[in-house]
């Protein structure tokens, strides 16, 4: 068992593996992704038979979060910077772009445009990691094959592609990711703590303090099934762990929002979860020193 001592470490084995959004049909469409194996997916790398399909959801016209059709003569982004409120850097560096268009800066995806992604080139979210241990009367349990204690996190069930999942979501313009993880996790994972009029106000409170710490697991590029040659996801991804069981992991979890149920989950490899979210869970296990 390989325990991570410093972010370098963490971010070693969080680097995403750009293959979630290559092959098959785009989420909510019957668009089919161009498909070509490995070595053709870095820019870098000649493809001249590379013309995947085009697709830009309809659904995004005239929202007033997204961005409007690349070709809008109105549309003018400030690529690689701050655009006013919104955010168009990227956590991995300066990306290409290219008559207009940003590119995504792992490579080749099999589908043009912007998918279902409100922004062109990168989307920030932000992902809660909130984890307790595993107790039974007072006890941390073991797991009987690693002889490491049992860690849990809570996990919401997404409605659109009922994967488990980290209760995450986007960055709002001009707000900081510290309020982002924290509101979160209130609408998704604690609806019930925030809706109920029985709830003291010292809850909250305790809610408020256990978001001001955390540790940062990882900040970059997801692997997101979402992702297309010109919009991707990107998050910052924070660890908040209740170590005695004491502060927010006491409580029952009510669904709210995007999730459609969620729960405590216990920790494991055998974990099957939506997007990246599999490795960053890997990644708080072994900082913790927890079973995995």
């Amino acid at each position: 068992m390989v325990f991570l001592e410093d972010l370098s470490q963490i971010y070693m084995l969080l680097r995403m593996v750009h293959t979630k959004c290559r092959g098959g049909k785009y989420p909510f469409s019957e668009i089919k992704r161009q498909t070509f194996p490995d070595e053709l997916v870095p820019w870098s790398v000649k493809f001249p038979d590379y013309n995947p399909p085009e697709h830009n959801s309809k659904a995004l016209l005239n929202k007033p979060w997204a961005d409007p059709p690349i070709d809008d003569p109105h549309f003018q982004p400030k690529w690689n910077e701050l655009d006013g409120s919104i955010n168009r850097k990227s956590h991995t560096g300066n990306y290409a772009v290219s008559e207009g268009r940003p590119f995504n800066p792992e490579g080749r995806t099999g589908v043009r445009g912007r998918g279902v992604l409100g922004k062109w080139g990168p989307n920030h979210a932000a992902d809660p990691i909130v984890t307790r241990w595993k107790l039974v009367d007072g006890t941390k349990q073991i797991n009987s094959f690693s002889k490491l204690p049992v860690l849990q996190f809570c996990a919401i069930q997404r409605r659109d592609c009922k994967q488990w999942a980290l209760p995450g979501g986007m960055v709002d313009p001009g707000e900081q990711v510290s309020e982002t993880l924290k509101r979160e996790f209130l609408e998704e994972a604690m609806n019930s703590l925030e809706a109920s009029k029985e709830q003291s106000e010292s809850d909250m409170e305790m809610v408020k303090q256990f978001f001001q710490g955390g540790t940062e697991i990882y900040k970059g590029y997801v692997d997101d099934p979402r992702n297309t040659d010109n919009a991707w996801m990107e998050t910052v991804a924070v660890n908040f762990h209740d170590d005695e069981g004491t502060s927010v992991g006491k409580f029952d979890l009510k669904a709210g929002d995007d999730a459609q149920s969620v729960r405590w989950t216990d920790i494991d490899r055998n974990l099957d979860l939506y997007a990246s979210h599999s490795s960053m869970i890997e990644a708080v296990a072994r900082k913790l020193s927890a079973h995995w």
